[in-house]
């Protein structure tokens, strides 16, 4: 029975652990035809992970890193089990050092000591992805991480931003939790705002190691939300930036973060660089707004400037 166990958990290992219907897709913006499928879920911790590593000012190679170790992992699950005390996202172990019980299984805290120690690995940006995974991990089956990569290369271009209007979910509500304005305000600040904690907004942990030489010195600030009624507004400019992202790029993944919880927080549409989607779309696609007029002639669109990020809330 315990062998039986062993060979059990060895399958999940090496295969990915994504469950239950997909309702998240993520397209490349190459147009090459490349798409990957996850769960809202899936969608949620993913933003997460690449939230933190923004907020670290960790290049887009080091998110892709740490996604498709965590599909590895975990399948993208936050989960209280594993082999031996393993838990989490990454499946770290709170006997070897990673955090306590409660530590690992918060995602944010997760992906954030996962890029403390990625970020020590020398040359980690032009390392095979599953040898600066392996690096940080030290798992048993250290070839595991390569067959996830493209996957999660989707899916940095999307979270990071990279990658316009790529990533987009049926909507639907799975909220268990509290919605609406002030839980996405709550949410926000829980993905985006460790920064701000860590050694009282000093330089971040991406600058300990030789492969951190891509990223800025400092983390993009949290982002803060305006609200009227179901409407909140994420300003988006030079100052809400980092790592050498754009404006634009920081106001993808802020656009895209917010897709990707929209089924956990409620979110009704999303609106961003005369593009909007819509909750419950059949095709779940990303609309031109038809205000790209305005933008050129410099004046905010009505669903959501270049300047900013519109997210409505379903109460």
């Amino acid at each position: 029975m315990v062998l039986s166990a062993v060979a059990g958990y060895a399958v999940v290992q090496y295969v990915s652990g994504g469950t239950g219907d997909p309702g998240c897709r993520v397209v490349s913006g190459d147009g090459d035809g490349a798409t990957y499928e996850f769960t809202p879920e899936q969608a949620v911790n993913a933003a997460t992970i690449a939230a933190v590593g923004t907020d670290r000012a960790m290049p887009e190679r080091a998110v892709a890193i740490a996604l498709a170790t965590a599909i590895q992992e975990s399948g993208l699950r936050n989960l209280a089990h594993g082999d031996r005390d393993s838990l989490g996202l990454f499946q770290q172990r709170p006997s070897q050092g990673w955090g306590t019980e409660r530590q690992v299984t918060d995602p944010a805290y997760a992906a954030d000591v996962f890029y403390a120690h990625l970020a020590k690995v020398h040359d980690y940006t032009e390392l095979p992805l599953t040898v600066a995974a392996q690096r940080v991990q030290r798992s048993g089956y250290p070839e595991a991480y390569a067959k996830h990569e493209q996957d999660a290369v989707l899916l940095a271009a999307a979270l990071t931003g990279t990658s316009a209007a790529t990533l987009t979910c049926d909507g639907r509500s799975r909220a268990t939790a509290a919605t609406g304005p002030a839980a996405v305000r709550a949410a926000l600040t829980r993905d985006f705002g460790r920064g701000a904690a860590r050694q009282g907004g000093s330089k971040t942990g991406s600058q300990t190691g030789a492969g951190a030489g891509k990223a800025s010195s400092a983390g993009a600030r949290t982002p803060v939300a305006e609200s009227s009624g179901r409407t909140l507004t994420l300003p988006v400019s030079e100052d809400t930036t980092a790592g050498g992202r754009s404006v634009g790029e920081r106001g993808w993944q802020l656009a895209h973060w917010a897709v990707a919880n929209a089924s956990a927080l409620r979110i009704e549409r999303v609106a961003y660089a005369g593009r909007e989607w819509v909750s419950g779309r059949s095709d779940s696609q990303w609309r031109a707004t038809g205000s790209t007029s305005a933008e050129a002639a410099g004046r905010p669109a009505a669903g959501g400037g270049s300047d900013s990020v519109r997210i409505v809330t379903e109460q």
